[in-house]
């Protein structure tokens, strides 16, 4: 008997005002896996991300979570499903002026009611296990780029959400830290059992750590594929597919930010 899909993005059409940005899209996110969200420069990746947590309400279509359609949901239903998820922006998100313990432990304050001495606990056992243990103390501007990101990662995990979001990952880190948050997101994932979806554009992420790729395609404004990235890579359905996979995946790079200061990864 095959396993239901964790997550189903069913007939979705995005767009700003008067302008598509995708229609149709449909895909199914297998529990526990990882699927990467690729293609061109403004295709609609993170557009995407944002509709599947909703931050954007699409023109039709819905996103459903373990068969409950979230985009459908009311308010109290969605509220609860929203608890089950983890989001990681480009820059981490973290708040400037709280130190890494108090930024991880915010949302464990807001949506639960344990002591402040378990919510630091709790805290705390999150940052050791993205590798910050003995920063808890420091402020983001402290810490290097890629740290951030852990820190950010650490947050995402801090109520033990089902299904994990990235938007550009390793944006504006080196390849060494790069591999190593790749390292990292395949960690978490075995250690907690979540989905994860990711919009990126390096291909040796790709390769390392997703099970299936979604490609939109900026022309058609419609999924040009969808298929693990060696399948895809070794018979792409399109010209577009091609020049994707055989390009480095630059084709779908937004402008790189700097870099981090050399502190570590």
């Amino acid at each position: 008997m095959t396993e239901e899909p964790h997550i189903v993005v069913r007939g979705l059409t995005m767009a700003y005002g008067p302008r598509t940005i995708q229609r149709d899209v449909s895909f199914a996110v297998a529990r526990g896996s990882v699927t990467a969200i690729v293609g061109g420069s403004g295709c609609g990746k993170s557009t995407l991300l944002r509709h599947m947590v909703g931050l954007l309400e699409p023109v039709s279509g819905e996103v459903l979570y373990s068969g409950v359609s979230f985009t459908k949901a009311d308010e109290g239903e969605r509220a609860r499903m929203l608890r089950r998820f983890g989001v990681t922006f480009q820059q981490g998100a973290l708040w400037s002026s709280m130190t890494l313990l108090e930024n991880v432990a915010l949302p464990i304050e807001a949506y639960t009611a344990l002591s402040p001495e378990k919510v630091s606990s709790l805290a705390r056992l999150k940052l050791a296990l993205t590798g910050l243990a003995g920063f808890e103390d420091y402020y983001p501007a402290d810490i290097s780029g890629g740290m951030r990101k852990r820190a950010g990662l650490a947050r995402a995990l801090a109520l033990d959400p089902e299904v994990l979001f990235f938007d550009e990952p390793s944006a504006g880190l080196d390849p060494v830290s790069s591999r190593r948050l790749d390292e990292l997101i395949l960690k978490v994932r075995d250690a907690t059992g979540a989905s994860v979806v990711i919009v990126t554009h390096e291909l040796a992420s790709i390769f390392s750590i997703a099970d299936q790729v979604v490609y939109l395609d900026v022309e058609t404004k419609t999924v040009g594929a969808v298929g693990s990235p060696r399948e895809l890579a070794a018979s792409p359905p399109s010209d577009a597919v091609r020049a994707f996979f055989s390009s480095g995946g630059v084709l779908s790079g937004p402008e790189r930010e700097p870099s981090g200061p050399a502190k570590g990864p």
